[in-house]
């Protein structure tokens, strides 16, 4: 895993600010929470670096609340740890955002697979060893020489969306970013089933008891 996980690669244009949306803040906490249970948002103890993030469509178009930076050590969240992104240029490599928070570093990202249809609701971006190398290249996978929170980050998802089944699963697998995948539905519910599922599936199977011939 690259040293420079989890931090900010865009210019960032914080307003600091009282949170706001804080009824979208907790319908994204209730999803947030069996996610940081299965270990797909959490942080890595070893280099003190959280990671995953949660976002849903709020405000103005293509306005949208997501988890703040380095939120991801937080077993529950709410309406503090979120930021309101206002505006994105993934040519400018900027952002811009406001609350008590900086957005995540994920956040041009999720503006990119938004910008991808209207129906996007929400987005949820995890880190899963297991799901990583399981789905590698099976799932829709971004180019492994593409780094995670750049424009070139944001643009494969164009093209996974309009190349793959990227469209129709609302799953990929980030080959550039260690252990990273996303998801995508109409509400932050699809988009945390999603991932649940995948993380559900990718589960070994529990050995037979072969005298009693139960599970």
């Amino acid at each position: 895993m690259s040293y420079d996980e989890g931090y900010i690669k865009y210019d960032i244009e914080w307003t600091p600010g009282p949170a706001a949306f804080a009824a979208a803040a907790r319908a994204l906490d209730t999803w947030r929470r069996p996610l940081f249970e299965a270990g797909l948002i959490g942080v890595y103890e070893d280099l003190d670096i959280g990671y995953g993030n949660i976002s849903m469509r709020c405000g103005k178009p293509g306005q949208f609340l997501i988890s703040g930076t380095q939120t991801g050590r937080l077993a529950t969240t709410n309406e503090s740890h979120y930021s309101l992104v206002t505006q994105v240029d993934i040519d400018a490599n900027a952002v811009s955002c406001v609350g008590p928070v900086k957005a995540s570093s994920e956040a041009m990202t999720h503006a990119a697979i938004y910008a991808l249809d209207d129906a996007i609701g929400a987005i949820v971006h995890v880190h899963s060893q297991q799901l990583w190398k399981r789905y590698l290249d099976e799932l829709p996978t971004t180019d492994a020489a593409i780094a995670y929170g750049t424009p070139e980050m944001a643009r494969e998802f164009s093209r996974l969306f309009a190349q793959t089944d990227f469209r129709r699963t609302g799953v990929a697998v980030m080959a550039g970013h260690d252990d990273g995948l996303i998801s995508f539905g109409p509400a932050i519910e699809d988009a945390a089933r999603r991932m649940l599922a995948l993380a559900r599936s990718a589960e070994p199977v529990p050995a037979r008891n072969e005298t009693s011939g139960k599970p």
